[in-house]
């Protein structure tokens, strides 16, 4: 069945991209109403259709209003089992809290879950889709359960890690919410040329520095484990929970979303089950 939390949630701190002070409220929504953000009074639905960058992080808007880094939080959400809830923001982004998701699991097990009177959809594939630039691509096949298979190959120190993990809240919570968000020292100075990471600190960001991290490490592979909670995030933007089996090869933001993109295009009207 479809659930929404007991009560609100309530996060601030510093965007990761912009620097900029952010706050968010996540309130308890009626059934079928699915995630949506709420932005200077623009409802924008947390769905694929809506996503307008991919550039190191998820971006949706509408009408000229835009949600920046909403990956994290809808990660939590989604793995958390919350389909119905309605996300005020003020500011550009989503706040980065520590750079993982832990928080936001926190909060939503601290309130709670309430069980509502409509079936939850569920996305059921029937062949499966390729999504493929170059050496990186990200692939779903149909499945009874979701599961995830994710190689990430990046230089050193990082090198090439692999994760195989069945997303249920329990491993969600035990395996991947902790991770973080991470970058190379060497890219930070180009990332904020770019308009990028302006926030970004060693409270909110695991860093690589050429010897190794600079923090010390959740896990030895927390890099991947980071790059599933992301891709969980985007898979959000399926509005329904997905029963197939997702195979990533060093994808980011930009595959997911065109993955998505194409499974909604696939079944607009996902099976309820």
């Amino acid at each position: 069945m479809q659930t929404t939390l007991r009560r609100e949630l309530h996060f601030e701190g510093v965007g990761l991209h912009t620097g900029a002070a952010c706050a968010a409220w996540v309130e308890p929504a009626p059934p079928n109403l699915g995630l949506r953000f709420l932005v200077d009074g623009t409802e924008i639905p947390a769905t694929a259709d809506y996503v307008v960058d991919t550039r190191r992080a998820t971006v949706i808007g509408c009408d000229g209003v835009s949600v920046s880094t909403t990956e994290h939080l809808l990660s939590a959400l989604f793995a958390m089992g919350v389909c119905n809830a309605r996300i005020r923001l003020e500011g550009p982004e989503v706040p980065a809290l520590d750079g993982s998701a832990a928080q936001f699991v926190g909060a939503i097990l601290e309130a709670g879950t309430v069980e509502q009177t409509a079936v939850r959809d569920a996305f059921e594939l029937e062949a499966p889709c390729v999504i493929e630039r170059g050496d990186r691509m990200v692939l779903a096949f149909p499945a009874a359960d979701f599961r995830v298979r994710f190689v990430a190959d990046f230089p050193h120190p990082i090198g090439t890690q692999y994760l195989d993990v069945e997303i249920t809240p329990q491993r969600y919570v035990e395996e991947i919410a902790p991770a973080r968000t991470f970058a190379y020292l060497h890219e930070i100075e180009a990332l904020r040329a770019d308009g990028l990471a302006r926030g970004g600190s060693l409270d909110n960001a695991l860093v690589f520095a050429p010897a190794g991290p600079m923090q010390p490490l959740r896990w030895p592979d927390e890099a991947v484990r980071h790059k599933v909670l992301d891709l969980i995030g985007d898979l959000a933007l399926l509005g329904a929970w997905p029963r197939c089996e997702v195979v990533a090869i060093k994808s980011g933001h930009s595959l997911h979303a065109s993955l998505t993109q194409a499974l909604r295009a696939s079944a607009r009207a996902p099976h309820a089950g």
